[in-house]
């Protein structure tokens, strides 16, 4: 091979062909005479010049494309809320790399690419095409193309197949090697019985004759198409010829092993020096195939494959030579390395007589003895290894289909080197050493040094050559000849000489130098002789003899045949032969016969012996029989054998010398009876046939040029016809265009103008209708052939024109073609356009085959001629195929697209007028257009899919990696954005894989643009700019990558991981078409599994038991087997069939594209932002909803870490530039969507992620204090952490089944505390590569830094607050149904945490009012109804809306002391989009109210039930709406005669009870000694609180508390308690009233204080303990104490939960005295108020007369007399008295006498109101009371006169 292959893509330097030497066949040379006289023949100088010029091939025509290095796929992570996978990641890589130093690839990297241009300072992230098309592979998709043009390897002489070669090691005898041996080897055929190859001679010297000299033994080398087990080689041995009376062959194969004994040796040694002629002695067949191979391999092997290809994984060379040895009957196997094998063959047979090749065969043959020898060969196995050459020097990379590309290189190099041989493994990166010693490492340009072989091989002639179906590329002349039987009538030791002859006129003149010698390197010989026939009455012979011929015979060119016998005695000197006879053969006359030759025997020679008259004079041996048997084999490439090629060569002759008359229809005969030649003779001879007539068609007459065009239609014709591959260009037509025409090298005028003259004129006949017939069919068939032709010879033309002038380095400048010939092409391309386009219509195949061969005719002119005529040709073809046209029209016009955009130098292609950019793009960008909006879905994946490769050539080729190459290249396709944005719904149109691969363009292409080219999308319109983001909007949603795991936090709950939408391609919604070259090319990586070693042997022999069918052992067979099973299945159940290696690289690639890609989308979003603040572009500057949604866009989709750390420094840019329009009122919900998600991204577990969201939201905040308030933005952030923990999960289950904080709620806290922390701020910032300071910057327009860590602080403590109050209600949640209260209260924490936004603060009030209509706690109910209609009713009065004032919130506020005041100024505040005042109207609070009067009344706290309807009153009033006031009037009547009732019932009325409840004990938790004052329905006593309570706290105790309840209400000291006891202290208590003297020491009565209709509001309540000094509880009424205790609680009764917390507690001691006169005081009170109590009418004495006798009778009545009576006889009588002061006593007796004075004042009333039936009653009471002032009166004197 050459080594100036060009390195410019467009083979720069000028070379733009690149010249092939011929592997010409070195021992082969022509008759000296031949080089001399060609000028007389004509054809035979175009034949030598066929055979020997150099193939010229065009470097450019099947494309050159050198890429840069794929891009690498890095692991990227994908976090969701509870992963960290950066973290485990970090911690394997630092295990693996301490376990081993781990390969780089091996170790998943969590940075982004390392780039190693500046490519990444200026972008985000890697670039989104690379990762879209990782493993982009321009020569597969370039194959895809229809009619793709496929290059051909050049056929070399030896076709194709096998090559093996053969060297003889040595030979050697039991008995001793004492004479040389000489023999012959050759590829023989058993069956079919024939010589398949010429002789390989080789010698065995005995050592003393050996010459030190002498270089190696050569190889031969033989030539196979394919194994076969009939294939064998032959072994022929010959030594001197035996001495008569000496010693005799037999020696040799004696049964006893003796050697010779010394005289034997010594007189072997003497014959063999002298004796010059050799006899035949053995012959062996060694098999080379067994047919267990040549099964495996089906028989003949395809031609690129190995040997034995289908032994799946074993080393191919090893089975193709073991049966070597297992044929060979008893041959050993010595050792073998790599791919040769040594073998031993011992079943050599003795020829005991005459035999011919047909008796080796025969069964019946006499059995000939063994020879106790052994002839040891080594064989060995090459691949014929030009074709994988040829590419490697052509690309640098092999693209040739029968090798594996996953490992070019050594796969290549598995053909020559024993990488994995018989003699176990070797390491993989071993060298390896061949047998004769040379190193060859493993690297392509050494491998060209391994193969050419060594100069002294010799190559077997292989004469099937001649009989192949095939063009003959060699120049080869010679004939074979065999002698085969001389038959005399007596014995004779008879041998031959041959020898060629000019004439026949003296015998004594030389012969001709034409005899090959059998030693190499010696010159041609004047004759050569065969072996002695010994003592044979019929000789035979086994020689081949080979004759070069001349180049032109004459009929006088004979052979010669000279026989001899000669003597085999030793006399004193050598011995003599005797000549007996001879034999001549002419050449012309049997020169092709191929059967056998009879020839009589001549006694002399005499002149012209060959002439017929001279034949009497001869005297003839044998009676003139014929004795001489011989055959003869012609292998020539110059002498056809066909009469009609022969006369065609002698009418060319003729023609061209000008020796035939001048009208030449000698010639028009000749040529149009090349139609009727055989194929196989016209393949032989087709390449100088093809020569001549296009020689005729370039230069001839008209007549002759349409009779040479039409012969070569029809040859080309048949020649296709005769394809074995059905290929649509024929592999010699292929090889005949690409490598062997050169356009006559230059000696003659290029062909081109006169072939498109031709076939041009053809072509318009047919177009005017005439009649053309058949051919026209044809020529269309052929049209490749012809363009490919018209286009080479005009490069040829080029080249030539240009190559002197050129400096080195540069191009060939393109011709001008001239205007005639042009014209002429147009014409003709025209013409063919117009057939395409009706055979389309008619959809023939012909017409897309000849559609691609015309857009590869402008392919090659692109690189020959100036590109504008080019284009002319490519404007008519638009113009014939314009617009949206017919389907098949339409994906012939793509096709012809496809093809010519892939030209080389594409991106360098002009405009068609010098101002314009590139034609072909703009042309290509409108068809693809057009083709979305196709009706043919298959034709819009397909346009798209041709956009991306295209991009992907460019974006790969090693020629455009400068910016400004990747610039250039973005401007040519920017234009596609602009149609896209100018037609959106085309793009709507398309499917999600169609879309996937327009959007990876447009950002790819934008990528690339500079700034100024990307402005002029957003300049022109808002609604463009708009369209343009929603574009990028697409890309996000499409390229989004959803891992299985994702849950409800990233906002994907609902929908499907993988979308199976219908139209779903394989594996995954997710993937273009790009998945199946990606997916093919990992397959092709195989794995190596844990703990093998690394000998490449993974899959070889694997047991296909073994490998599980679910896991086939290889990925190519995993991937094939998912393709093949699952094609209608779902994504999902496609992507589970994957291999878990495939899977895992399908995982990486789609991570890596969606990083790619959202990195992508931001850098563009930045890059608008920056220039929407210079205000440079068109869109609405009032929300920027651009930026808005696109940042939404973001925050939604599931991102990769690396994007969130991109994204941070984008988005604060973007608030400092924008944060006045993105904080403003109009982007609330961006505003809260954006707060939503980076609370959401709080709660992340990778730490990475969760500061970048307590930064962002301090950008936030920092935002608030320039651009909005504060208070709004508390609401947003309180509003989204509301629905935030909606969605988490605040808690987690613990071992024990309770409930704890969960790992989310957790992390939420900490991001929450470290937003307000000032001391971590700055160092934070600078980890997330924002400025330190970057929270005290200023944005422009403002003076003074508003920044305030306190407000963030108060900030951050109340989004707390709401998360401690939401854990808190999710913590009770197993709880909830019993412990009502504690259910109550979290429900009232969260009203009161989400206070700031109206609409959550009501919804959970009225959640709190549900819980309590359902434990029947209406008023507390009715405080919630209160409590939302008063934060209605504040919005309303602060919006100035609606009919109340301040003075009515007042009034509320009297009934629920909770409404707030503080709601009001950020109730307006909290207007978000879905929240805030807009719901707060005047009816929601008429109708809380109505609700809470009717929760009211029902709990009978009827004089609220009056206030509200107070408040609702003016409502109606205001609406005039007075059915609705007549019924709130009829309702206030009933209220009032309601609590009129209640007032003036004898039994004071209770609206419940109440108690006090302490806890003391750990398992209380929060409420661990702190004491309580429930409010509980008026029925609930004691006992029932207190079996409720033990029953909702038993439950809490674990086994090692228990529940004890503390029986008395004494003061509880908690250090006392035992430990491990839980504590309730309960105690029933009084509400106090708000005027109450509480120091006073009467008892209290509660019903003397009901005098008034007063709101029953309680927030102090008291109980009274009794207790004695000495420490006893109980005493008598002197050591008596009271102690009172007066409780103040948080928030008063009824409240809006059942408990409320004490939160002061005082208490008062009451001495025995005291408490006496209490008593006495209480009951005087009671009396003199029901004395005092006005009566309004008569009619009411009934109510009255009843309570007085209640009273009257507890007081006077004898039998309770006691009361009294015991005081004085406690304190006045004796002791007691002394001990008591005197004021005291003084109080007692005062006491006592106002208590008798009061009840004779009763007593008297009774009698007025009393009737007939309660006298008795009446006079008991006189009695009582006169015998009471009779028993005081002991004690007090003074009593009797007091009454």
């Amino acid at each position: 091979m050459d080594n100036n292959v060009s390195s410019n893509g467009n083979g720069g330097g000028g070379y733009r062909f690149r010249r092939i030497p011929r592997q010409s066949l070195a021992h082969l040379k022509l008759d000296p005479l031949l080089d001399e006289n060609l000028d007389q023949w004509p054809h035979l100088s175009e034949l030598v010049q066929c055979y020997r010029s150099d193939w010229i091939k065009d470097d450019n025509k099947y494309g050159h494309y050198e890429s840069i290095s794929p891009v690498s796929l890095q692991n990227q992570i994908f976090e969701g809320p509870d992963t960290d996978i950066e973290t485990e990641m970090q911690l394997a890589s630092a295990r693996q790399i301490k376990a081993e130093d781990a390969t780089d690839d091996d170790i998943p990297s969590s940075s982004g690419r390392q780039f190693n241009n500046n490519d990444f300072a200026k972008h985000f992230g890697q670039s989104p095409l690379p990762a879209y098309e990782p493993a982009f592979d321009w020569g597969n998709e370039r194959s895809m193309i229809f009619g793709q043009r496929i290059s051909e390897t050049p056929s070399t002489h030896y076709g194709s197949g096998l090559k093996i070669s053969v060297k003889v090691l040595s030979l050697s005898f039991q008995a001793g090697l004492v004479e040389p041996f000489y023999g012959t080897i050759c590829i023989y055929n058993r069956e079919r019985r024939e010589k398949l190859s010429e002789d390989f001679y080789f010698s065995a010297l005995p050592s003393e004759m050996q010459d030190a000299k002498v270089p190696l033994e050569p190889r031969g080398i033989f030539y196979l198409d394919a194994p076969s087990a009939s294939i064998c080689l032959l072994i022929q041995l010959e030594k001197p010829a035996t001495e008569e009376g000496g010693v005799t062959p037999s020696v040799y194969s004696r049964k006893e092993p003796v050697h010779l004994t010394e005289r034997e040796r010594q007189k072997l040694q003497v014959w063999s020096r002298i004796m010059p002629y050799r006899e035949s002695f053995a012959w062996a067949i060694v098999p080379l195939f067994d047919n267990s191979i040549a099964a495996a391999s089906g028989g003949s092997a395809s031609p690129s494959s190995p040997l034995a290809s289908s032994m799946s994984g074993s080393s191919s060379h090893e089975g193709v030579f073991e049966p070597i040895a297992k044929i060979t009957s008893d041959g050993k196997l010595g050792y073998s390395s790599g791919s040769s094998v040594i073998v031993e063959i011992s079943n050599l047979n003795k020829v005991k007589e005459s035999y011919t090749e047909e008796s080796l065969q025969d069964p019946k043959r006499k059995v000939h003895k063994p020879v106790k020898g052994v002839l040891k060969l080594e064989i060995e196995k090459h691949q014929t290894v030009h074709t994988e050459l040829e590419n490697v020097s052509e690309s640098g990379s092999v693209t040739n289909e029968s090798l594996d590309p996953g490992d070019p290189i050594s796969d290549i190099m598995f053909s020559k080197s024993p990488r994995n041989g018989l003699d176990g493994p070797q390491s993989s990166n071993s060298k390896w050493t061949g047998i004769d010693g040379k190193d060859v490492s493993r690297n392509v340009s050494n491998i060209q040094g391994n193969l050419d072989f060594c100069v002294n091989d010799f190559q077997a002639f292989d004469f099937r050559t001649t009989m192949r179906n095939e063009p003959f590329l060699q120049l080869f002349h010679c004939l074979y000849v065999y002698p085969l039987t001389v038959s005399l009538s007596r014995k004779r030791n008879l041998f031959i000489r041959v020898e060629l002859r000019k004439d026949d006129t003296d015998s004594r003149r030389q012969p001709l130098e034409a005899m090959y010698p059998r030693e190499r390197g010696s010159s041609l010989q004047k004759f050569t002789h065969t072996q002695v026939a010994v003592g044979a009455r019929v000789g035979c012979y086994h020689d081949e003899i080979k004759v070069s011929l001349p180049a032109v015979w004459t009929p006088l060119h004979h052979l010669l045949f000279t026989f001899f016998h000669v003597d085999l005695q030793t006399k004193l000197e050598a011995p003599k032969p005797v000549v007996i006879g001879y034999a001549a053969l002419p050449l012309s006359t049997h020169a092709q016969l191929r059967s056998e030759i009879s020839l009589p025997i001549m006694r002399e020679l005499v002149p012209h012996y060959l002439l017929d008259s001279g034949k009497e004079r001869l005297d003839y041996l044998e009676d003139g029989k014929s004795v001489f048997k011989l055959r003869l084999r012609l292998c020539s490439s110059v002498f056809p054998i066909n009469e009609r090629i022969r006369d065609f060569f002698l009418e060319y002759d003729r023609h061209t010398l000008r020796t035939s008359p001048p009208w030449g229809s000698e010639l028009l005969e000749a040529i149009n009876s090349l139609k009727n030649v055989d194929s196989t003779a016209l393949l032989q001879f087709l390449h100088p046939i093809l020569n001549m007539l296009l020689h005729l068609i370039g230069n001839g007459g008209e007549t002759l040029q349409v009779a040479a065009f039409r012969a070569m239609v029809n040859i080309l014709t048949r020649v296709q016809q005769e394809s074995v591959d059905d290929a649509e260009r024929n592999r010699y037509l292929v090889n005949y265009v690409d490598y062997a025409f050169d356009d006559f090298g230059g000696r003659q005028p290029p062909v081109y103008p006169g072939l498109s003259t031709v076939w041009g004129s053809l072509a318009r006949s047919k177009a005017k209708g005439y009649r053309v017939g058949p051919v026209y069919d044809d020529v269309l068939a052929m049209a490749w052939f012809f363009l490919e032709l018209i286009a080479k010879s005009m490069a040829l033309e080029q080249t030539r024109l240009f190559s002197h002038s050129l400096p080195l380095d540069e191009d060939v400048p393109p011709m001008q073609l001239k205007e005639g010939v042009f014209r002429c092409i147009m014409q003709l391309y025209d013409c063919l356009l117009t057939e395409v386009n009706e055979r389309c219509k008619k959809g023939l195949s012909l017409a897309k085959r000849l559609n691609s061969s015309l857009a590869f005719f402008c392919y090659d002119l692109l690189s020959i001629i100036e590109p504008r005529q080019v284009f002319e040709l490519v404007s008519l073809y638009l113009d014939k195929f314009s617009g949206v046209c017919q389907s098949v029209l339409h994906d012939c016009k793509l096709i012809f697209l496809q093809i010519i955009c892939d030209h080389d130098l594409f991106v360098e292609m002009p405009g068609r007028d010098p101002s314009d950019r590139n034609y072909l793009s703009s042309v290509l960008i409108q068809e693809l257009f057009l083709t979305w909006d196709h009706d043919d879905l298959s034709q819009r994946a397909k346009a798209a899919r041709i956009l991306v490769v295209l991009l992907c050539k460019h974006e790969f080729d090693a020629r455009y990696q400068k910016p400004e190459d990747k610039l250039y290249i973005a401007q040519l396709y920017f234009p596609l954005i602009g149609q896209i944005l100018d037609e959106m719904p085309v793009f709507y149109n398309l499917n999600a894989a169609e879309k996937r691969e327009v959007l990876i363009v447009i950002l790819q292409v934008v990528r690339n643009l500079d700034d100024a080219s990307v402005v002029k999308v957003w300049q022109q319109s808002i609604a463009r700019s708009r369209l343009f983001f929603k574009l990028l909007e697409e890309c996000l949603v499409l390229f989004e990558h959803r891992k299985p795991a994702d849950g409800m936090l990233i906002g994907s709950s609902s929908r499907n991981i993988v979308s199976d939408g219908p139209t779903s391609p394989k594996y995954s919604d997710k993937l273009s078409p790009a998945i199946n070259n990606y997916l093919s090319e990992a397959a092709r990586q195989e794995v190596r599994p844990q703990g093998t070693p690394d000998n490449g042997y993974l899959w070889q022999r694997v047991n296909s038991q073994l490998s599980s069918p679910s896991q086939p052992y290889s990925l190519r067979e995993a991937l094939a087997q998912a393709q093949s099973s699952r094609i209608g299945a779902s994504a999902q159940a496609l992507r589970e069939s994957l291999h878990p290696i495939l899977r895992q690289k399908l995982e990486l690639w789609e991570e890596n594209l969606s990083a790619a890609v959202s990195l992508q989308v931001l850098e563009i979003s930045e890059k608008f932002s920056t220039m929407a603040a210079s205000h440079s572009i068109a869109t609405d500057y009032g929300k920027l909803d651009c930026l808005s949604s696109i940042i939404m866009s973001f925050f939604s989709r599931n991102q990769p870490l690396a994007f969130w750390k991109a994204f941070l420094p984008v988005f604060n840019h973007v608030f400092d530039l924008h944060g006045a329009t993105l904080m403003a009122r109009d982007n609330d919900r961006f505003l809260k969507q954006v707060a939503f998600h980076l609370l959401r991204l709080a709660v992340f577990r990778n730490d990475n992620i969760r500061k970048r969201a307590v930064i962002g939201l301090q950008i936030l905040v920092r935002g608030s204090f320039y651009f909005m308030q504060t208070a709004r933005l508390r609401v947003m952030l309180t509003i989204t952490l509301s629905e935030l923990m909606s969605d988490m999960q605040m808690t987690q289950m613990k071992s024990d089944g309770t409930l704890e904080e969960s790992g989310e709620a957790r992390r939420l806290r900490k991001s929450l505390e470290e937003m307000a922390d000032e001391v971590k701020s700055s160092a934070l910032m600078k980890e997330c590569g924002l400025l330190e300071n970057a929270l005290l910057m200023i944005p422009k327009n403002f003076e003074e830094n508003r920044w305030s860590w306190s407000e963030v602080k108060s900030l951050s403590g109340s989004l707390l607050l709401a998360l401690d109050a939401s854990l808190e209600h999710a913590l009770l949640a197993s709880i909830m149904s019993m412990d009502r209260y504690a259910a109550a209260e979290s429900f009232y924490k969260l009203a009161m945490a989400f206070a700031a936004v109206p609409d959550l603060h009501i919804m959970w009030l009225l959640h709190l009012c549900d819980a309590h209509q359902e434990m029947q706690s209406c008023a507390e109910a009715a405080q919630c109804a209160v409590a939302v209609a008063g934060v209605i009713m504040q919005a309303l009065v602060a919006r100035k809306d609606g009919v109340w004032s301040k003075d009515h919130v007042t009034a509320l506020r009297k009934i629920c002391p909770m409404v707030s005041s503080e709601i009001t100024s950020e109730a307006s505040a909290a207007e978000v989009e879905g929240y805030g005042a807009s719901k707060l109207t005047v009816d929601s609070a008429v109708k809380y109210l109505q609700l809470a009067n009717k929760l009211f009344s029902q709990s009978e706290l009827y004089h609220f039930c009056a206030s509200i309807l107070e408040l609702v009153i003016p409502v109606y009033k205001s609406r005039r709406a007075y059915g609705q006031l007549a019924k709130c009037h009829t309702l206030l009547t009933s209220i009032y005669e309601s609590i009129l009732e209640q007032e003036s019932s004898p039994i004071p009325f209770t609206d419940a009870t109440y108690y006090r409840v302490g806890f003391y004990g750990e398992r209380f938790g929060k409420l661990d000694r702190k004491e309580y004052v429930y409010r509980e329905p008026r029925d609930v006593r004691l006992g029932d609180i207190m079996e409720k309570l033990s029953h909702i706290y038993e439950s809490r105790m674990d086994g090692n508390h228990t529940l004890h309840i503390i029986p008395d209400s004494r003061q509880v000291k908690a250090e006392e308690l035992q430990p491990g006891v839980c504590y309730l202290q309960i105690t029933a208590v009084d509400p106090v009233m708000e005027d109450e003297d509480l120091g006073s020491r009467r008892e209290r009565i509660f019903s003397l204080s009901t005098g008034t209709v007063r709101a029953r509001v309680f927030d102090r309540f008291l109980f009274d303990t009794p207790f004695t000094k000495n420490g006893k509880t109980q005493g008598g009424l002197e050591d008596q104490w009271k102690r009172r205790t007066v409780l103040k609680t948080e928030g008063s009764f009824p409240a809006l939960v059942n408990r409320l917390l004490v939160i002061k507690s005082e208490s008062l001691e009451f001495s025995p005295v005291e408490n006496a006169i209490g008593m006495i005081e209480t009951r005087t009170a009671a009396l003199r108020n029901e004395l005092e109590e006005p009566r309004s009418s008569e009619g009411d004495q009934l109510p009255r007369l009843q309570s007085l006798q209640r009273i009257l009778q507890g007081s006077v009545a004898v039998q309770v007399n006691s009361g009294v009576l015991s005081v004085c006889t406690a304190f006045l009588s004796g002791e007691p008295a002394t001990r008591l002061r005197s004021q005291e006593l003084q109080q007692l007796i005062a006491a006592l006498l106002e208590f008798m004075a009061v009840c004779k004042r009763a007593i008297r009333v009774h009698f007025r109101l009393i009737g007939e039936e309660d006298q008795d009653f009446h006079t008991q009471l006189v009695n009582g009371f006169q015998s009471l002032t009779a028993e005081l009166s002991h004690y007090i004197p003074a009593i009797l006169s007091e009454l």
